[in-house]
């Protein structure tokens, strides 16, 4: 039996019950179970859902547990409707994102998860968003501008203080147009947001729209992720949409979560060519660095985000040295430590692919995060609650000094 499974004796003593049991969750749909291949009737049962199962159980008997285990890749502690995460695969409102990619544009993903219908795009997009109305000061990344500028224009964007759903979906509309405008250096307009990131980043080169679109709904959401949080508790407190936005751009900015990619992008300076990426990362093992780009949590066999940006890359330019290159680092990953790229190499290897300004990847990251930013923000006006936990006091009782 493989490490991932138990069997259905080993199921019911990790979990502390009877065989009659355990078949009884699996049919109420508590445990996932499948055929052992070559026995006719055996099921096996994957040793991750026993586990969490496990940890569930435990925490209804030590409820006090439950806090830290939940804001560290545990428990869920808010309900979505946006996105899903389920046998290695991403989806929007149950569509698999990897498709949606493939298909789609920014404006039908962005309709798709905010109204739940893609239908809507050509409505929710078709004002045209604020002009950029000051100097914006120079030598600053794409994503530094925008921290700038989304606080002025939101203060001037009256609007935007209707909380209504419908309403919100239109004002990310706006927020999401300028935030591409103030990303490429390109006037914002009507155009599409891939055309809008083209013309500023890629001019002369249309071809490079698609792609760069296919990158922003590929990091668009990602469930309760840190910058989703922080989204969902500025929103809980009726901040507006473009406030939602800039505390989930200073989240974003962080080295653990988006800032990762500039990591990785790091590392593809220092790497160089692909003959010597291997040894490079090796290098990085034998003294004890870390190596960006690899390895993720909700996905043991692979992100399906950074393997589809890959293949992306590959497709556009697959004689390109650039592409050697991170496929050259892709196959170290895996052969040194076992480990498949992440969505931070996957932006950074189409971003290389498409010759695209340096500091492109986390701005692609950042303005497609800002379609789920938005779309968690519409959820949490909805609930109407204000997102408040209580801290487990560790520090000095009083009187006890």
């Amino acid at each position: 039996m493989e490490d991932r499974f138990l069997t259905a004796q080993e199921a019911a003593a990790e979990l502390g019950i009877s065989l009659a049991t355990l078949y009884a969750y699996a049919s109420r749909g508590m445990l996932r179970s499948e055929p052992v291949p070559g026995e006719a009737r055996a099921k096996r049962y994957p040793k991750e859902d026993v586990l969490r199962l496990k940890e569930k159980k435990e925490l209804r008997r030590e409820p006090e547990k439950a806090a830290p285990k939940a804001l560290s890749w545990g428990m869920p502690v808010l309900e979505s409707a946006l996105t899903l995460i389920q046998d290695g695969r991403l989806y929007y409102r149950g569509r698999d994102t990897v498709q949606l990619a493939r298909t789609s544009t920014v404006e039908e993903v962005a309709a798709l998860l905010w109204t739940g219908d893609p239908g809507e795009a050509d409505r929710l997009f078709a004002n045209e968003p604020p002009p950029i109305a000051w100097p914006l000061p120079g030598g600053l990344t794409p994503i530094e501008r925008c921290q700038i500028a989304v606080p002025l224009a939101g203060a001037q964007d009256l609007a935007a203080w209707d909380l209504r759903p419908a309403v919100v979906a239109a004002t990310g509309a706006r927020i999401l147009r300028f935030m591409a405008g103030v990303a490429a250096g390109y006037p914002p307009s009507s155009r599409s947001i891939a055309r809008l990131l083209q013309l500023g980043w890629a001019p002369g080169r249309p071809e490079v729209a698609e792609p760069i679109g296919a990158a922003l709904i590929l990091a668009a959401d990602h469930e309760l992720n840190v910058s989703a949080f922080t989204a969902r508790c500025v929103a809980s407190a009726n901040a507006s949409p473009w406030d939602v936005v800039s505390a989930g751009l200073a989240a974003l900015k962080g080295s653990r979560h988006g800032g990762h990619t500039e990591r990785v992008e790091a590392l593809f300076r220092e790497a160089g060519t692909a003959e010597e990426a291997r040894q490079v990362l090796a290098d990085r093992l034998r003294r004890g660095e870390p190596i960006p780009g690899c390895g993720h949590t909700l996905y043991p066999d692979g992100d399906p985000r950074g393997a589809a940006l890959l293949e992306m890359a590959r497709e556009i330019a697959p004689e390109s040295p650039e592409v050697e290159l991170a496929l050259a680092m892709a196959d170290a990953y895996r052969e040194l430590i076992h480990e498949h790229p992440t969505i931070d190499h996957g932006l950074v290897a189409l971003s290389r692919a498409l010759e695209l300004p340096e500091r492109t990847p986390i701005a692609l990251f950042a303005l497609g995060r800002t379609i789920g930013w938005i779309g968690h923000a519409i959820e949490q006006y909805g609930v109407g609650k204000l997102i408040r936990p209580r801290a487990a006091y560790v520090g000095e009782i009083p009187g006890e000094s």
